[in-house]
């Protein structure tokens, strides 16, 4: 790692989804003494730092997305002092913890909220509220998960603005007191050494000015309405100067509804805000236009190109981007990109080839690492998610869908419940994640995909991704380099160049069960290419004229 450089730019962060990684009391529900207990795992694997989701207290409306003390720990998952643990034994193990900071909402159950809701003057505006009958709402917005975006409370005799869940009401950051109180939780938890944070749904926190209706035509779906507002930068920079006035800290916004051009207003040096965004437009490719929120489309490998080159050569190199295909709101980017059947281990280690060979910050989910799978659930009793019930609430009250049966196959592909099956540690009861009954339902597969087996064997994801991250962290033109696709409308071949001076590696994925030649122009091909990894259980790695195998990955450095 260069000595200028901010760590965060060469590092590997690994997100912990606590709930769901790792249960040491038996209750069936992970904690944080259970991701102490795997310290040395990540060390392992090679990650540089950890991204925790929330471990706040909450209610759980949302599973910890939903803050109701941000200065205290869920008694699900431990106390402080077992934060601390975590903390110390990151850092003496050379890595460092980045916190889960949800700053749109807060919990109905906030005090702020409770004392606004009663009417004390001093807390009026933490929140929008609006004058209501509670039959018609103040405008026509709508939440995230479908319904009007505005609940009426009774105490209140008012309407509060909720993008998201009824139970999460959204602050108002064009009050400088709720901007204050903000800045001082964030004092708090970098006082206590976290090395950044990851801010949720950060670009929604400033609104529209009047709060009104939508055009005719326009959609009036929460984040389409609110993404980007008018006081977003202004609101960034000031966050991020409180922030950033801590050495050596990160911050990382995830950014629903961002084109690269708006991008380049919340990172880069001329900005002073954000270290990195986190977008969504290449997990977007498989949506349907306009559908409900599971509704999916079939992807086509040349818009996922389009997408990721957009994003790999429109962001300056002061300009940076974290790089996901997995985490707690996505399905498996093994069942959804590649093939969980006969060829998941090479699809999965095709995905982890394109995550750790691209310009940016790459995040890796647990359970990415072993190849873990979307599970199936055939009854509505199994669903845990809160946005999948919602939304199918919502559509089967507006007529849209009959029942649950009616879009079962399309849940089962979107749910966030695909990413949240507890971790898959062994082949024993619960796949080694609890001693209880888990909070979720664990995936059918772990007696075949599981962290013991994985480790065992050479040849398995885990051992891939390892082998990957030590290239990456030797390989600076992996990091630093420019970006060049190759073949951009090739229905399987993902090819690309990545260059820095006279040094070029370039990468070539096959994402198909049938054979695919490494078609790119004979200029790439001249000199020598030595390989540097590829994902099939080879002696050497094949030369770069020989047909890439089904989902094969090779990497090679020209010399």
């Amino acid at each position: 790692m260069s000595d200028d450089r901010p760590w965060w730019r060469d590092a590997v962060i690994y997100q912990v989804y606590p709930r769901s990684f790792n249960d040491t009391d038996g209750d069936g529900i992970g904690d944080i003494p259970g991701i102490v207990e795997k310290l040395d795992y990540f060390q392992e694997l090679g990650v540089d730092a950890l991204w925790l989701s929330p471990v706040y207290d909450s209610p759980n409306v949302d599973n910890g997305y939903d803050v109701s003390d941000y200065r205290a720990i869920m008694t699900e998952f431990g106390t402080i002092d077992d934060w601390e643990d975590l903390i110390d034994g990151l850092h003496e193990r050379g890595m460092r913890l980045v916190m889960d900071m949800v700053l749109n909402h807060t919990s109905t159950e906030h005090e702020w909220f409770q004392r606004a809701r009663r009417g004390e003057d001093d807390y009026q505006d933490y929140y929008f509220w609006r004058e209501s009958d509670g039959e018609s709402p103040p405008n026509n917005w709508e939440a995230v998960w479908g319904g009007s975006a505005w609940e009426y409370d009774e105490t209140a005799a008012a309407s509060y603005l909720h993008l998201f869940h009824e139970r999460q009401a959204d602050l108002n950051w064009d009050n400088p007191t709720v901007r204050e109180e903000i800045f001082d939780i964030v004092d708090w938890w970098l006082e206590k050494g976290v090395d950044g944070f990851r801010l949720d749904s950060i670009n929604l926190i400033s609104k529209p000015e009047g709060l009104s209706d939508t055009d005719e035509g326009e959609d009036p779906n929460g984040i389409s309405v609110v993404a980007n507002g008018p006081r977003v930068e202004e609101h960034l920079r000031a966050l991020c100067e409180r922030v950033h006035a801590y050495d050596d800290v990160v911050t990382i916004g995830e950014t629903p509804d961002l084109t690269v051009d708006k991008a380049r207003s919340y990172v880069g040096s001329e900005t002073d805000s954000l270290s990195m965004v986190l977008n969504f437009e290449h997990v977007e490719v498989d949506r349907a236009e306009g559908g409900l929120r599971w509704e999916m489309r079939e992807w086509e490998l040349p818009e996922l190109k389009s997408v990721i080159e957009r994003w790999q050569t429109g962001l300056a190199d002061d300009e940076w981007q974290g790089l996901y295909f997995n985490n707690h709101d996505q399905p498996r980017a093994v069942s959804r990109f590649g093939d969980d059947g006969e060829y998941r281990r090479e699809s999965a280690k095709v995905i982890a080839t394109l995550l750790l060979t691209l310009r940016g910050t790459p995040f890796v989910y647990q359970g990415e690492e072993i190849g873990m799978t979307n599970p199936r659930c055939d009854d509505l009793d199994g669903i845990r998610d809160v946005a999948t019930r919602r939304t199918l609430a919502h559509a089967i009250e507006r007529g849209e869908v009959s029942s649950f049966e009616d879009v079962k196959e399309d849940i089962n592909r979107r749910t966030r419940d695909n990413a949240r099956t507890p971790v898959q540690w062994t082949d024993g009861e619960h796949a080694g994640f609890t001693d209880g009954e888990p909070w979720l339902g664990v995936n059918d597969d772990y007696e075949t995909v599981n962290v013991a087996d994985a480790q065992a064997d050479p040849d398995s994801v885990w051992h891939y991704y390892r082998d990957l991250i030590d290239i990456r962290n030797e390989c600076s033109l992996l990091v630093n380099g420019e970006f060049e696709l190759l073949a951009p409308d090739y229905e399987s071949l993902f090819a690309f160049l990545r260059s820095d001076g006279d040094e070029r590696a370039l990468v070539a994925l096959n994402f198909d069960e049938e054979a695919t030649a490494i078609d790119v122009p004979e200029s790439v091909l001249e000199g020598e290419f030595e390989a540097l990894i590829g994902n099939y259980a080879d002696e050497t790695v094949p030369a770069v004229d020989e047909a890439l195998r089904p989902y094969e990955a090779r990497v090679y450095e020209q010399r």
